[in-house]
């Protein structure tokens, strides 16, 4: 009687498991957030986005590159004229200065961009702001 051999198998989801673990932190942002938390945050469905990160001490970053408002402004500027539908998502630390948030919010609508979203962290089943 034949036997399946399974080790093949095994061998395969192995590796896959591997690369998986190496390249998951990877795909998360490497500045530190402690965002706020809502049970109404869900994940947005925008085609274009633009992700600005506005850190506890007010540093704002795109794509993980530290920005002057002056170069953050010539960024936008250049996606807003490619795509004016462009959604930017604005993911700010909770500790973090309304008036920094604000300020960053401006120099996206003199960009051109008028569609600002707030990302936030939803709340566990059960829980309770």
């Amino acid at each position: 009687m034949s036997d399946i051999n399974v080790t093949p198998l095994v061998d395969v989801m192995l590796v896959l498991l591997v690369i998986f673990i190496i390249t998951a932190p990877l795909l998360t942002s490497a500045i530190r957030l402690d965002l706020p938390r809502t049970p109404a945050a869900k994940p947005s469905e925008a085609e274009r986005k633009v992700v600005l990160v506005v850190d506890r001490q007010g540093a704002v970053y795109l794509d993980d590159a530290l920005q002057t408002p002056e170069a953050l402004l010539r960024h936008l500027q250049r996606v807003a004229k490619a795509h004016p539908d462009t959604e930017v998502q604005l993911r700010a630390d909770a500790e973090a200065a309304y008036g920094r948030m604000v300020e960053v919010i401006g120099i996206a609508q003199q960009a051109g961009l008028s569609r600002v979203g707030f990302v936030a962290d939803g709340l566990p089943p059960g829980r309770s702001p």
